[in-house]
């Protein structure tokens, strides 16, 4: 594994950056577009998540309905159980479904996702798995595989459960993926209303009463952990995404979720490390017309940052070389990694800014020789050391950026 490094120096903006406190038990505040973190508290420590679950309950039907499993008309048969645990004798949010009636996937996103319906989320477990048992396993497979590496999920609703745990940083990063992988399912978060059985509920999430620019997500309360919320907002094309929970009351949730959303656009702004296509660093390639190539993002690298702060940020090239040529331009080669202090803030994929041919065959030779000289000299430096000869180099990158 070789890196180039680069650097980057941004220049202070005019005011100073502002510190926040909240009352809230767990906490968190993200940039959407590189996940960095702008605040925490105690993110990393389990809470029940009550209805916030139902963000995986939705995961698992966008993705079935994106891989052409399901459509948004498939029907699914409201059980019994479903009608008895989730409905308005079950003392929880409903969407009133009728026991035994037939409702397309459409009208239970909604119940789902507006209305915080359990009989539809038991619905929908049932449906799809059998049981919402073999559902909860589902949820469990895919937040794994997205990376909820702190969070287990028991059943569809949030019901509360012994051992049914997330974090405030799982909870940030499902809301992210959820905005990113399903822009067309997201909408329905915004929502701000939706009628079935003739009973029209408002949205549960009261940040889209706010003039804040917010569109989604998801309210969650339990007597066991209090109000909480995954919230997110778009101001001036810049998306945050926010966590709250233990909250003792549904307008503490509001004031403490309303004030951290405007607190991050006020504390914050985005700040320009590389422009799309710009040369971050050269990387080194093997046999090649030439020894190496430059890389490049294909988007433009953009860091939130305290106003009135004057940060080195360091960016670093990860990749497996050195490459092998032909390497085609465009072609993903690396990770570019950017960190601010001793924190990474952003990950993203870098690509071959330019085609390098195979070169002829002394040029072949000779990066032969080289390499074989060079890993005799590396063998001999760890046992000098007291090594095994193992181990990674490391090479200076040759791009610097400004803004």
């Amino acid at each position: 594994m070789l890196a180039a490094i680069v650097s980057a120096f941004l220049h202070p903006a005019p005011s100073r950056a502002q510190t926040f406190q909240t009352a809230a038990a767990h906490a968190i505040l993200i940039d959407a577009d590189s996940g960095s973190v702008l605040f925490e508290k105690a993110a990393d420590e389990p809470f029940s998540p009550a209805s916030m679950a139902k963000l995986m309950t939705a995961e698992i039907v966008f993705r079935a309905i994106k891989e052409g499993r399901l459509s948004m008309d498939t029907e699914f048969t409201v059980t019994e159980d479903a009608w008895r645990r989730g409905g308005a004798g079950g003392g929880g949010s409903s969407m009133f479904a009728q026991v035994n009636s037939r409702i397309k996937l459409s009208d239970l996103l909604r119940g789902l996702i507006v209305q915080s319906g359990n009989d539809a989320a038991i619905t929908i477990a049932e449906n799809m798995a059998g049981t919402e048992d073999a559902f909860a396993g589902m949820m469990n497979q895919r937040a794994k595989e997205i990376g909820l590496t702190r969070s287990t999920f028991r059943n569809a609703t949030g019901y509360s459960a012994p051992d049914q745990k997330v974090t405030a940083r799982d909870m940030a990063r499902i809301a992210q993926y959820l905005i990113d992988t399903y822009p067309e399912f997201y909408k329905i978060y915004s929502e701000r209303e939706f009628t079935w059985n003739k009973i029209k509920q408002q949205n549960r999430n009261p940040l889209l009463t706010l003039d804040i620019g917010a569109d989604g997500l998801k309210t969650g309360y339990l007597e066991e952990s209090g109000y909480a919320l995954t919230g997110s907002a778009v101001q001036n094309g810049q998306r945050l995404i926010m966590v709250v929970s233990g909250l003792k009351t549904a307008r503490d949730r509001a004031a403490e979720a309303r004030k951290m959303m405007e607190w991050g656009f006020r504390a914050f702004e985005p700040r320009q490390v590389f422009a799309a296509n710009e040369t971050v660093a050269e990387v080194s390639v093997f046999g090649g017309e030439k020894g190496s190539v430059p890389v490049v993002a294909n988007k433009p690298v953009r860091l939130l940052l305290p106003r009135g702060t004057s940060d080195r940020v360091t960016a670093k090239v990860v990749y497996q070389g050195p490459l092998v040529a032909p390497v085609a331009q465009g072609r993903e080669v690396g990770r570019l990694r950017v960190t601010r202090g001793d924190s990474l803030a952003l990950e993203q994929p870098v690509y071959a800014g330019e085609t390098v041919e195979a070169g002829t065959l002394s040029q072949r030779a000779l990066d032969a020789a080289m390499e074989v000289g060079t890993d005799l000299v590396r063998r001999a430096f760890e046992k000098a050391k007291g090594g095994n000869g193992s181990g990674s180099t490391s090479t200076a990158g040759t791009a610097s950026g400004n803004s």
